[in-house]
């Protein structure tokens, strides 16, 4: 992809009280403007707008600086941004009434308010005011839920080409005011525009949140939706020790499975050809993949050798998923379903490939132990195990993504956990594989690899 053309930084920052700052001049009113006014004009793939914390000339905001010209606008109204867009992104040309020109004034000005603003900080500091990253930490939950209830409710879907907020209210059958308000936040928050009372999706959200639009995520989206119940529960199991709600999860599986299945196949869909070029399939005939979901590895490793051939295991429910996967990827005759389970089953034996992913963290150690023990079995001499998970350092604090996934576990399983890479060493050389090794790839999972003598 070309990068794009121009790239707009809008401060939108919130200073502390009594400093001056381009929130409280209107800058969210200018970047919904920047926002509508380029959708309108297709210029999406040229014009990249970022909102960014203090530019330093917060008396003369809301500021607006483009690149790669360097270009600093100064007091930029909703009223001017047409002129903005036509002159300097359509014509080539700068606006020469809005650009803050004198280069010693700017910075002069942009050091006196960086000296305001650590004044006011200290005084926050010395007060005894929670500091603002952290505030904002505290809520950031906030964002999170408006946009999970608007996916819930298909809102985006709803608005289509444009509705007032009563026009969605009647399409979704939902309060008219509760609804208004909800789809204020979504504007505010930048994933919708608002002209005239009539809201419109940017063109991210139609991409990715609309029924019929080419790279709909909105099925994969229910599977984070659901997690936020259970994330609710996080006290109640660190008290606890283990999920409070499992019994409840386990029973309605079916109403969430395709979610979750459509969640990870996107991720997998993604992910498996780096896995597959990392792994390699010289040497494989046959491969098991355990708990293999939608069949994105098993078809990935299918794609990269034809004389390999793969027996996907996982549970009835999941397996309709998987077939409509390997159908539409014609393999149908290279990889065979195959209900069972995982935690109990015997796993066939003489497989030169065995691939668990993102099924470990879901099992306690002795039941990983355990797994590790049936894989070994399931090997022929030579033959690999490749475990992809959230692999954590050894003092378990890092990376940030696997020692947060650990609590999802806590809160969704009955002892699941992200796991270190000393963890499953031990285990793999327990079950009796003579090498093992880490593969780090891209992304926030790795490769643990054991080999069979």
């Amino acid at each position: 992809m070309e990068p794009y053309r121009y790239h707009v930084f809008v401060c939108d920052q919130q200073k502390p009280e009594g400093v001056p700052c381009c929130s409280a001049r209107g800058s969210a009113r200018t970047i919904e403007a920047l926002r509508r006014e380029i959708a309108a004009r297709h210029l999406g793939d040229q014009v990249q707008i970022t909102v960014c914390g203090s530019l330093g000339v917060c008396e003369r905001g809301p500021n607006v600086v483009v690149y790669p010209e360097g270009v600093w606008y100064s007091s930029v109204q909703p009223a001017d941004v047409p002129e903005l867009v036509e002159t300097h992104f359509q014509q080539g040309r700068v606006l020469e009434r809005l650009v803050n020109s004198d280069a010693a004034a700017l910075k002069a000005e942009i050091t006196g308010n960086r000296d305001k603003m650590l004044a006011a900080m200290r005084a926050k500091d010395a007060a005894g005011i929670l500091p603002d990253d952290l505030a904002q930490t505290l809520r950031a939950f906030q964002e999170s839920r408006v946009l999970l209830t608007a996916v819930e409710l298909d809102v985006f879907t709803a608005i289509g080409e444009g509705r007032s907020g009563v026009e969605v209210a009647g399409v979704l059958r939902t309060d008219p005011r509760a609804t208004e308000m909800l789809l204020n936040a979504l504007a505010a928050m930048g994933t919708l525009t608002k002209q005239d009372g009539v809201f419109h999706n940017t063109p991210l959200i139609a991409r990715y949140f609309t029924a019929g639009a080419p790279d709909d995520s909105r099925a994969a989206t229910m599977h984070t939706v659901h997690l936020w119940e259970r994330w609710s529960t996080l006290t109640a199991c660190v008290r606890a020790g283990t999920s409070v709600s499992y019994q409840e999860h386990a029973e309605r599986r079916e109403d969430w499975t395709e979610a979750f299945i459509a969640a990870m196949h996107r991720n997998a869909a993604e992910r498996a050809p780096h896995v597959v070029a990392a792994v390699g399939t010289e040497g494989v005939a046959r491969m098991l993949d355990v708990g293999g979901g939608s069949g994105a590895y098993s078809i990935a490793f299918a794609k990269a050798s034809e004389k390999l051939r793969a027996d996907l295991l996982d549970l009835p429910a999941v397996l309709p998923i998987a077939q409509r996967h390997i159908e539409k990827a014609a393999l149908t005759d290279r990889i065979t379903t195959r209900a069972g389970d995982l935690r109990t089953d015997k796993l066939g034996e003489g497989y030169n490939l065995v691939f668990v992913s993102a099924i470990c963290h879901m099992l306690n150690p002795d039941e990983n132990l355990d797994l590790m023990k049936r894989c070994y079995a399931a090997l022929a001499p030579q033959g690999r195990l490749v475990i992809q998970d959230f692999i954590l350092e050894p003092n378990k604090t890092a990376p940030k993504f696997a020692a947060l996934f650990a609590l999802n576990m806590l809160v969704g399983t009955q002892a699941g956990s992200s796991y270190s890479e000393p963890e499953y060493a031990a285990w793999l050389r327990e079950a009796g594989f003579q090498e093992v090794r880490h593969i780090r790839l891209p992304g926030p999972s790795g490769l643990i690899v054991g080999t069979r003598g």
